[in-house]
């Protein structure tokens, strides 16, 4: 099965509620339905052996304004034996790029994707893992970078999708963990608010979510000019494929185009160093984030409006230098300030990337506790 051939068909399909190879009405079509399926592997490193079976999957989901997509992504699960239930963790990556290329499920297979090590930690404790591509990374159109909402409604529907896949054999009383970190921590933290309204049936039991980039304004101001410019422009080309009346090309001049045309196909290793050191005003005739259209799309992707219904682990390095510290330290105040079971940690030593390595093993020891049903420690 050539699954890209067949996601393209899916979404000329849902203006029909068609599935893909099996009719269906617009009112029987669902969010986490299956469009297609496809044997897949999940390798760490180059060839790497896993004990795992992986399928890549695309599935129905939403769009951050309501309107039905598809989306690609991954199942992994541990080929160990277990007859009982077993955890799932709905797993969203950090910045990998906007290129297709670039996608999760395009990488597994032949070792080269990043946090896939990360990912093992998870399997080798007997958990089923989903990893979501999100919108339009691995699927046809721009990615929607940084736009959260439709990050969360990928991840809650990556979920829905592993357990309507038979070959998991995931019942639908699985209990569940959503994880991510940096980008992942974004689509994390917005699952974690979208679940109780969006996907309540699932059986979530904790989020742990780093790194979270929960006031896009904030970050933009604190990268303007620095290593991390470059997202500042994968997140204005992320904003303007979920709302094309932006207009974003409007605004950049020729190198701005140049850029932003490279990063709409390229991948992170490539990006952060094209678009590093650069200020807005490098790169517009006028600043788009100043505009009231902008800012307000923007707002639509900030955190800490809904208290998640499920406990949050939350940890952020005090020297990120891409995500500040106080952006993190504030969307914890706020959930808490709505009755959120928050557990807040630091990472005291390191920065940004290190800070999602050095603390994998304690969120995993978090969801392994939610799991077991063991009491939470919110620091609130």
């Amino acid at each position: 099965m050539r699954l890209r051939s067949t996601a393209l068909a899916a979404v000329a399909a849902l203006a029909l509620g068609l599935t893909a190879g099996s009719p269906a009405t617009a009112a029987t079509a669902r969010p986490g339905d299956l469009v297609a399926i496809a044997p897949s592997a999940f390798h760490p490193l180059p060839g790497q052996p896993t004990n795992t079976k992986a399928w890549k999957i695309s599935y129905r989901s939403t769009t951050a304004d309501g309107a039905p997509d598809v989306v690609s992504g991954t199942v992994i699960v541990p080929q160990d034996g277990r007859t009982g239930p077993r955890p799932l963790i709905t797993y969203a990556v950090g910045t990998v790029g906007m290129g297709d290329s670039c996608a999760p499920s395009n990488n597994f297979p032949t070792g080269t994707a990043t946090e896939a090590n990360l990912i093992q930690q998870l399997t080798l404790r007997g958990w089923a893992v989903v990893v979501t591509d999100y919108e339009g990374l691995g699927t046809p159109g721009v990615h929607t970078y940084t736009v959260g909402p439709s990050a969360g409604h990928a991840m809650l529907d990556a979920a829905r999708a592993a357990l309507r896949l038979p070959e998991a054999g995931l019942p639908a009383n699985t209990p569940i963990g959503i994880m991510g970190y940096s980008q992942g921590g974004q689509a994390s933290s917005w699952a974690a608010e979208l679940q109780g309204s969006y996907a309540p049936e699932l059986q979530v039991k904790g989020t742990a979510t780093g790194g979270v980039p929960a006031d896009l304004m904030k970050v933009a101001d604190f990268n303007n000019g620095s290593y991390g410019s470059g997202l500042i422009f994968m997140a204005a080309a992320g904003q303007d494929a979920a709302f094309p009346e932006l207009k974003l090309d409007s605004y950049l001049n020729p190198a701005g185009k140049a850029l932003v045309g490279g990063l709409r196909e390229g991948c992170v290793a490539i990006d952060a160093i094209a678009g590093s050191f650069k200020r807005i005003s490098d790169l517009t005739t006028r600043d788009p984030l100043a505009q009231p259209d902008w800012r307000a799309r923007l707002a639509q992707s900030r955190l800490g409006g809904t208290a998640p219904a499920a406990p949050v682990y939350q940890y952020h390095a005090l020297g990120d230098e891409l995500i500040p510290y106080t952006v993190g330290r504030e969307l914890r105040s706020e959930w808490c300030a709505r009755g959120a079971d928050v557990e807040f940690d630091t990472v005291w030593v390191g920065e940004h990337v290190s800070g999602v390595i050095s603390h994998s093993l304690a969120a995993g020891n978090w969801l392994a506790d939610r799991f077991a049903g063991r009491a939470t420690h919110a620091n609130c």
